[in-house]
């Protein structure tokens, strides 16, 4: 099997990257058994009607794609997987013994690029998946987002909208990871503070994602009373003259000193009495 063969089939992206390492060309046959999975791999959910077709798909013609490999240091019967993760599912659910690979020498850093540029490239990640990936680039590897674009082959502002996902609710995020939010829907939630009750409106109302913006809009625009605490002197001012004349007493004070004194009357008979108090004391 040549070379060119082998990086056709992988994508560019993928071909790229094993164009920086040592590769054995050959594709080899090793057990299942000797396979594990990579401890980078983004990709957390496998859609269990898929992986049965590719099963059955399997047992048809086989793995028709080589599954990408580095050797597991201190211990040479076990390979971890680069690339090929959910075809090696496959082939287990296949009852295959064994699988065709491609061996690779990858750094954790070239593993995680395998894995990420794979499942980006076939659109088998969730935008949290996705966005955990990008982050662990920054975080393990000292990437920016600048560098995790280029490298990824998508412009800086996707990158960065889709980290902005994972500072949603921990709610929202898994309404996400399970599909049932969209990117389109998740991303206009972003720093909303009620974000995880807006996120259940817009799934029980089934909003369009320009409907959800609208709503959103509302809840960002809407004005919320704040609430001022009194200074204990004006609340003891308050307190005093309530006693005194018997009607509920509310001092307004502002900081240049001036303000408002509002007396609350519910009756004639209440009034009358307000206005007998001021006109004998003043």
């Amino acid at each position: 099997m040549d070379t060119f063969k082998i990086r056709k089939g992988l994508g560019r992206g993928l071909s790229s990257l094993i164009g920086d390492n040592k590769v054995n060309t050959n594709i080899n046959k090793l057990p299942i058994a000797n396979l594990v999975k990579n401890k980078f791999q983004p990709r957390k959910y496998f859609d269990k009607e898929s992986l049965e077709e590719l099963s059955n798909s399997i047992k048809e013609r086989g793995v028709i794609q080589p599954i990408i490999v580095r050797e597991l240091k201190n211990n040479n019967d076990k390979y971890e997987i680069i690339a090929g993760e959910r075809r090696w599912l496959a082939a287990q659910n296949a009852g295959l013994h064994e699988v065709p690979v491609v061996i690779t020498e990858a750094d954790d850093l070239k593993s995680l690029e395998f894995a990420i540029v794979e499942n980006v490239q076939r659109h088998d990640l969730n935008p949290i998946e996705e966005a955990n990936g990008y982050q662990r680039l920054i975080d393990d590897f000292k990437y920016d987002h600048e560098k995790v674009a280029k490298f990824i082959g998508k412009s800086r502002s996707h990158i960065s909208n889709c980290l902005r996902l994972l500072t949603l609710p921990k709610e929202v995020v898994q309404l996400v990871e399970i599909g049932k939010l969209s990117q389109g829907h998740a991303k206009i939630l972003v720093g909303l503070e009620n974000a995880f009750f807006v996120a259940k409106k817009i799934l029980d109302k089934k909003l369009s994602v320009r409907q959800a913006e609208n709503l959103v809009r509302f809840f960002k625009t809407k004005k919320i009373p704040k609430i001022i605490s009194k200074d204990s002197n004006i609340k003891e001012l308050e307190s005093s003259l309530k006693e005194r004349i018997g009607l509920n007493t509310s001092i307004k004070n502002r900081k240049n000193n001036s303000g408002s004194l509002t007396f609350e009357y519910k009756d004639l008979d209440q009034l009358n009495r307000l206005i007998m108090v001021i006109k004998a004391n003043y």
